[in-house]
């Protein structure tokens, strides 16, 4: 067994230290290494920066000379029976894929803290997690999907057990004076932590997200998981998650929760996005956890690892994740449309889908998707969005060609028997090939296109079988992916802006926008139009004001130059998508069938 002790050495200055112990063979020699990035987040990270001080010593505490060999690698010769290695790991990334330490709070993944010891990895770990020395966080606890060793009670500090160092990196940690609410669904106790403030009602949310899990849960038959922890860093503003095989780190704002002054009928746009970011996360406990790419077993976390699959295992389950809103009863059914026509939109309002296959987009996940430049709406298409409108596509295709007999469900778990039970990587053709079982015919060539061509996804046909209409529709207001129907005019910009004190910040500009051809960039400051002071309700109110075609003198600065140039008003361009149910009878079937599952 490899031993770890971690505890938090310093909270102002961000430090953990860590004490890696393990058995030795005199004279052989050990490789010490991080990983340079985590699953579910692909990009190299290189979390050895963080390390700060790092020692290595033998049984009797005599220094062992430590050889790195790259930026993640040390090498050691062991002198005698037990080696020891002492570093300080620098805890300031509030994110959810690294470490933070503060006076407030400390987290960590085991991927940006722990050294691998190569030559072990496969032996089982130990994990004691200390205490600070000071006593001003007496009260801290601890909140992890790590096994608790016997003598160690749930939330306490104390001894953890993992099977192997890929275990011990999948298991997050949180520690200090968090909240915590728990509910079990089918035996499994679900536990809510929640790192800081907040106002929300935890027991709503419980009763909200327990639905999602018992959906979840339902559909591939089985949870592969005894416990499970919903871990949140909150802030003042903030939005993210990453998987974990039992349990997720998700970021949001404080204010994301549900408002306990609120009715159970009341359900803000935050809340929504926060309940399908829990079904997100909780989703992909199955789906890319377990059931995952032939290219991701086993990791290789000391590079890249390329798949073209991230598709469906993004996409699928952000098909989910609202779908299963709706599904669960949450939210109604023209909410539901109303979030997809979102999905949609972000497909649609850039020409990214007609350059880049949503295949190719998986596979540079590394160096575009999660590095985005200034060119990334023009450019690329995300897995994640048009992903989901293909799972859309198989999920209504499956159903009308087998007469509702099978759906994505069945394809799912078909999955999770034979790839995911059984730790078998999945080729892009398992996907095809349960599809055509499925439908009872061959819809290769179909998918196939979907998957490789640059080209627009129609799903018209598909909608219009269960009473829904696809409508191309105008941007109601300059800044908003918000639509509007096509029969008036509404002025468009073609980017997009926050607002600063001296003016707005351009970031983000859609090819032949007028924006983009008065020579707007990305991070220009816009401080006026028609020597007007522009703020985010001056712009909009003086657009609104203007007929098309007019043309206006603009004022923005570039880094600290004042450039002008000129501006010309134009209607906007039917880029926006909403869903429109057209046959009521129809769309009662369809619905009546989703809800039978």
């Amino acid at each position: 067994m490899i031993q770890y002790q971690i505890f938090p050495i310093n909270p102002n200055s961000h430090l953990f230290e860590v004490l890696l112990s393990f058995k030795s063979t005199p004279g052989q020699s050990y490789t010490l290494s991080l990983p340079a990035w985590l699953p579910g987040s692909y990009m190299i990270r290189d979390f050895a920066k963080n390390i700060t001080q790092i020692h290595a010593f033998d049984g009797q505490e005599q220094a062992i000379a430590l050889t790195k060999i790259d930026k993640q690698t040390w090498s050691l010769q062991a002198q005698d029976d037990q080696v020891q290695v002492r570093y300080q790991v620098f805890a300031f990334d509030l994110s959810v894929r690294t470490a933070y330490l503060d006076s407030q709070r400390g987290f960590f993944n085991g991927s940006s803290t722990f050294l691998q010891v190569t030559e072990l990895s496969e032996l089982s770990c130990e994990l004691i997690i200390e205490p600070s020395a000071n006593t001003t966080h007496n009260q801290w606890r601890v909140a992890t999907g790590l096994t608790r060793a016997k003598e160690t009670e749930k939330f306490q500090f104390g001894r953890y057990i993992a099977d192997n160092y890929q275990h011990l990196i999948d298991c997050p940690v949180a520690i200090g004076e968090f909240d915590c609410t728990e509910f079990t669904v089918e035996g499994v106790v679900h536990h809510l932590v929640f790192t800081s403030k907040h106002y929300g009602d935890t027991q709503r949310l419980a009763a909200d997200v327990s639905k999602l899990c018992q959906h979840h849960i339902n559909l591939f038959g089985e949870a592969p998981f005894k416990e499970y922890w919903f871990i949140t860093h909150l802030q003042a503003q903030g939005f993210g998650g990453l998987e974990h095989k039992n349990s997720t780190i998700l970021q949001a704002s404080r204010f994301d929760l549900p408002n306990p002054q609120q009715t159970h009928a009341d359900m803000s746009d935050n809340y929504k996005t926060f309940l399908s970011l829990c079904s997100h996360e909780y989703f992909h406990a199955w789906n890319v956890c377990r059931i995952k790419p032939k290219e991701f077993v086993p990791y290789n976390l000391q590079k890249e690892s390329y798949t073209k699959q991230l598709w469906a295992f993004e996409g699928i389950t952000s098909y989910y994740d609202d779908f299963s809103l709706y599904r669960t009863g949450l939210i109604d059914f023209e909410a539901y449309l109303a979030i997809l026509a979102k999905t949609a939109t972000r497909v649609f309002r850039g020409a990214g889908e007609l350059k880049q296959s949503i295949t190719a987009s998986s596979f540079d996940a590394w160096t575009k998707f999660y590095q985005q430049g200034p060119d990334a709406v023009n450019n690329i298409v995300s897995y994640y969005a048009k992903g989901a409108l293909i799972a859309l596509w198989l999920d209504l295709t499956i159903r009308s060609k087998s007469n509702h007999q099978y759906s994505l469900d069945t394809l799912m778990r078909e999955l999770w028997i034979h790839f995911g039970r059984t730790n078998t990587g999945t080729t892009e053709d398992d996907f095809i090939n349960i599809a055509n079982l499925l439908c009872g015919e061959d819809i290769s060539t179909t998918f196939k296109r979907h998957l490789d061509s640059n080209e627009r996804i129609d799903i018209s046909k598909e909608l219009a079988e269960y009473g829904v209409e696809l409508q191309k529709q105008k941007f109601k207001k300059l800044n908003s992916l918000e639509t509007t129907p096509a029969t008036c005019y509404h002025a468009y910009l073609g980017a997009h802006y926050k607002a600063q004190t001296l003016g707005l910040v351009i970031n983000q500009v859609l090819e032949n926008s007028p924006a983009a051809n008065a020579g707007l960039a990305v991070n220009d400051t816009l401080i006026a139009i028609d020597n007007i002071k522009i703020t985010e309700s001056t712009i909009q109110a003086l657009f609104e004001h203007l007929s098309v075609n007019t043309e206006l003198t603009c004022h923005f600065f570039r880094d600290d130059q004042l450039l002008t140039s000129t501006l010309q008003v134009t209607d906007s361009p039917l880029a926006g998508i909403a869903f429109k149910v057209v046959d009521n009878n129809l769309t009662k079937q369809w619905q009546e069938i989703i809800a039978a599952k």
